[in-house]
């Protein structure tokens, strides 16, 4: 079963480790209540890079459990729910795999996977791991940042049900392999959810197209 086994909140912290603005919301703490989710973001979250977080198209951010106790094992510490700077922590649901555009119901919202979270500096500095941010690359199992269709409370337990899933078949994890990998082999078939990612990151990803079936 695809279940949401914590809903977390941002504990602002201050220190070297978070870039230029020396304070940062990527720890994450779980809520002890219903969380509001809506399409402006998490309600009782903390945002403080907005430059590059917490646009709509960010509202959210699931990562999976899984994925944590990975990381647990490769890195030798214990890594909790939240710890990866996601609202979400799921268990059963191979997020990375799940469809640009998917939608999920999940308590009372309905959310939209809208791309792949590329880990940054900060991301190393909080976990203080020297490399990570390659490591993570490598890896290439990344989370999902999520849209708010429709607003609503969600919980620790709440099922995650699949609504919908585009005919385009681009998985998360593909579009990442292509812009963060170069995997030119992919551009003809990630070309195929360009309209359902947002006018950013839509630009983004077809300049990296745009070459690849150049030289295809």
């Amino acid at each position: 079963m695809s279940v949401v086994s914590s809903v977390n909140l941002a504990v602002v912290r201050s220190g070297e480790w978070a870039g230029r603005l020396g304070k940062s919301g990527i720890d994450k703490r779980p809520a002890d209540a219903p969380v509001l989710f809506t399409e402006t973001g998490v309600q009782g979250d903390a945002v403080c890079d907005t430059k590059h977080h917490g646009a709509w198209y960010q509202a959210a951010y699931a990562f999976d459990g899984e994925e944590l106790a990975h990381w647990s094992a490769e890195l030798g510490k214990e890594l909790m729910p939240g710890n990866a700077g996601e609202n979400l922590t799921l268990t059963g649901v191979d997020s990375t795999s799940a469809l640009i555009g998917e939608r999920w119901a999940i308590g009372g919202a309905v959310l939209r996977v809208t791309g792949p979270r590329q880990p940054c500096r900060v991301f190393a500095g909080f976990w203080d791991v020297p490399g990570l941010v390659k490591k993570f690359t490598q890896h290439g199992r990344t989370g999902v940042y999520l849209a708010v269709e429709q607003p609503g409370e969600i919980s620790a337990g709440d099922e995650v049900r699949v609504l919908s899933q585009p005919d385009h078949g681009v998985q998360v994890a593909e579009l990442f392999a292509l812009t963060m990998h170069g995997r030119a082999d992919l551009a003809e078939h990630v070309a195929g959810c360009l309209p359902d990612l947002p006018e950013k990151w839509r630009a983004t990803v077809a300049a990296r197209i745009e070459p690849s079936s150049a030289t295809a």
